[in-house]
């Protein structure tokens, strides 16, 4: 079931963080959730053990056990606590009734309303106590390989609801022979010492100096027999199944109520000499009994279970014609039920043993317990019939009335019809809540996307405050350096090509550049036509900013090499220009807002690359004059004429002196 895995996810994410999780997930080939109540198959959980062992480097019998210890603080805290502290007295009870717990738990973990016992596919378990005080663990399972979880489970439920740590070793292994349907047997040797708490050693430390007339005094008060007779009640009850010295004043004290003298533990039961209880009304107050001997002749049945089942009114009858054992998945002799004892049974009509009207419903099943009756050498099974739902009891055409009063099944069936409805309602609220994480994560996936091209249109804090509706002030900057290129002949070129022609050569070219822009972390302004304008130092100022626009410069020649004239085969020619000085940045427009720059130093950047030479790089001499110093090989051109402008001295950029081309390209 989901359970079983989301509890994995929960331990590997809990210790070894999400990455790991994430990593363990995807080489599993799994999905990221799971949900409560959904069944998966089983090699879903043997991939994620496999590949964490692979992952983490542990070995299997290690991650399994940390998994049974883990799985048990994770059944407490999604709500089980009070369960499974409700199961026993001490650890020999908590493990008998561990099969109770998993068919009751089967009525919540159903795959579908048409269930069926046995479905869930638990796990079985048998415990038989030693002399020593150790105990023998019978694992029954399906499942081979899984039997290092329990351990674990085990020995947490121990130290938690018992305060006693334990130690289990493997003492065999075999292939199931005592059962029909489970395919592993293991047997576990169990032995446990308690652990006291502070208060508790202390008291333990201490009780050696209490008064040796005083321990005397008051085990006289005692009646001796009674005395011994307490011990060995509590010894056989179990409550410290493996050996473990006590102070006489420490037994004492949990025998006796302080001043009062009576045994708390020392209960004897009281039988009447004879049965008070005609026959008539035995088989009328308990409906679903049956007794039969050790060959499985029925010698005596109740009254709703003969009107159910006619054959049984027929003394001497065979049980096993009339029925077959569901659970546990043994063979129908007295010698595999009195191993069983302790363990449910449920027991399943056979449909060809069956009258005619029940041979299209569904068959009858009865669950309860075993009780051997040695002086008569019959085994005695007290049931109820197996039903959860109104539904179910329809199928059956039976009614509430067909079962005695004083049994419980009658207010599971009403109760039970509320809780799947309930169920059912948190079953639809689990899968809407995958339903919206998995939106959310999708949601998350196209707000990145979208991000990502917002902040491809204006830098990104300027995006920021335009998405939390915030004006956005025009900057000034004091300093920056401006970029603007184009294609050589470029109106030609379109006059004699197609225009989707044009449309490639761009797009091939401005990849190139845009890829570049990230490489020397400059601005990209716009682009008009062929013209491709970046700046430094804006929106994030920097000393840098020439030697980054002028590295980017020369990054573009390289790059125009590598895109073809559509009209003459040839690499096309670009000419660039560059000048440094102040600007005025904002946010223009609300429709489609752009980052804009404004001022002079825009104009001299255009008529430094309208002016230009192709395939060099022409430099205003406020350019030069942050390059003149930083490793860049520059030639002068000389006084020229600019447009608007007058007379400018300028230069031409060669190289960068200490860059070699794969930096200047950004290539590794």
């Amino acid at each position: 079931y989901g359970f079983i895995n989301t509890c994995l996810k929960s331990l590997v994410v809990e210790k070894y963080g999400e990455e790991t999780w994430e990593k363990l997930r995807l080489q599993a080939g799994v999905q990221d959730s799971f949900l409560t109540f959904e069944v998966y198959k089983d090699e879903i959980t043997m991939q994620l053990v496999d590949k964490a062992c692979k992952i983490l480097g542990v070995p299997a019998d290690i991650v399994l056990r940390e998994f049974g210890e883990y799985f048990f603080e994770f059944c407490k805290r999604s709500g089980y606590d009070h369960m499974l502290r409700t199961l026993g007295g001490n650890l020999y009870e908590f493990i008998e009734n561990l099969d109770a717990l998993h068919s009751y738990l089967s009525l919540s973990y159903q795959a579908s309303r048409n269930y069926r016992a046995g479905e869930m596919n638990a796990p079985s378990f048998r415990v038989e106590k030693n002399e020593d005080g150790s105990m023998h663990l019978h694992y029954y399972s399906d499942r081979r390989g899984l039997c290092h979880i329990v351990p674990g489970i085990i020995g947490a439920a121990a130290l938690d609801f018992f305060n006693i740590e334990i130690s289990m070793e493997i003492v065999n292994q075999t292939e199931e022979e005592e059962r029909t349907g489970k395919k592993e047997h293991i047997v576990f040797l169990v032995t446990q010492n308690p652990v006291f708490s502070y208060k508790e050693r202390r008291e333990f430390s201490c009780s050696s100096q209490y008064p040796a007339n005083s321990e005397k005094q008051t085990e006289n008060q005692l009646n001796k027999e009674d005395l011994e007779k307490a011990k060995n009640t509590i010894r056989d009850r179990g409550s410290s199944i493996c050996p473990a010295k006590k102070s006489h004043w420490k037994t004492i004290r949990g025998i006796i109520t302080l001043g009062k003298g009576k045994l708390l533990r020392g209960f004897d039961p009281v039988y009447p000499k004879s049965l008070w209880i005609d026959t008539k009304t035995f088989c009328n107050g308990l409906p679903f009994h049956m007794v039969f001997d050790k060959e499985l002749r029925v010698k005596q049945a109740g009254v709703s279970i003969q009107k159910i089942v006619p054959g049984l009114q027929t003394t001497g009858i065979c049980l096993d014609h009339y029925f077959s054992i569901i659970h546990p998945e043994v063979p129908f002799t007295i010698s595999s039920i009195q191993k069983f004892i302790n363990s449910q049974f449920v027991f399943q009509t056979r449909r060809e043993m069956m009258p005619e009207s029940w041979k299209q419903r569904p068959m009858l099943e009865l669950r309860g317990q075993m009780m051997w009756m040695e002086p008569l050498q019959c085994m005695l099974y007290l049931c109820s019939p197996l039903l959860r739902t109104l539904h179910e009891l329809e199928e059956r055409q039976m009614h509430l009335a067909d079962i005695a009063p004083h049994d419980v099944t009658r207010d599971l069936i009403l109760l039970n019809q509320q809780r799947l409805a309930e169920m059912e309602l948190s079953n639809q609220l689990e899968r809407k809540k995958e339903e919206l994480r998995v939106l959310s994560k999708h949601l998350e996936e196209e707000k990145k996307k979208t991000e990502a091209l917002l902040y491809a249109m204006l830098p990104q804090h300027v995006a920021n405050q335009l998405k939390e509706g915030k004006r956005v002030e025009a900057g000034e900057f004091k300093e920056c350096t401006i970029l603007f290129s184009d294609v050589v002949t470029f109106t030609t070129i379109c006059a004699q090509c197609e225009p989707i022609q044009i449309v490639l050569m761009l797009n091939s070219m401005y990849l190139r550049f845009d890829r570049l822009t990230t490489v020397h972390d400059v601005y990209k302004v716009e682009t008009i036509g062929d013209a491709y304008m970046v700046v430094g130092g804006v929106p994030v100022p920097v000393p840098t900013h020439a030697e980054r626009v002028a590295n980017f410069a020369l990054g573009m020649i390289i790059a125009a090499k590598g895109v073809q004239n559509p009209v003459s085969g040839n690499p096309i020619q670009i000419r660039v220009g560059i000048h440094t000085g102040p600007v005025l940045a904002g946010v223009v427009g609300e429709k489609m807002p752009r980052y804009c720059l404004f001022g002079d130093t825009v104009n001299i950047a255009s008529r430094m690359e309208s002016h230009g030479v192709p395939s060099r790089i022409h430099l205003s001499s406020s350019a030069y004059q942050c390059l003149k110093y930083k490793n860049f090989e520059m030639t002068e051109r000389g006084e020229i004429e600019v447009k608007g402008k007058g007379k400018m001295h300028t230069y031409f950029l060669i190289r960068n002196k200490t860059a070699t081309e794969n930096e200047i390209m950004g290539r590794p």
